[in-house]
């Protein structure tokens, strides 16, 4: 089975490597990309880049505040 290539998540160095830095590492490779992306609206959201109805996450990302109408 080969090994991935792996990235430090503390010193952003790759290695073949488990754990560097005393921390687990993270894979160096994006997830797959699907067109039918099911959480692609919730991503968006977390990151503030899309409203969903009348709300959206604010800018500290610590909860959901109201749109006002305009």
């Amino acid at each position: 089975m080969p090994k991935k290539i792996m990235r430090c998540r503390v010193c952003g160095k790759y290695t073949m490597r488990e754990t560097c830095c005393g921390e687990k590492t993270a894979s160096a490779h994006p997830p797959k990309f699907s067109p039918e992306d099911k959480y692609a609206h919730y991503r968006r959201i977390a990151k503030g880049i899309e409203h969903t109805q009348n709300k959206t996450i604010n800018e500290e990302g610590t909860g959901i505040e109201k749109i006002r109408d305009k």
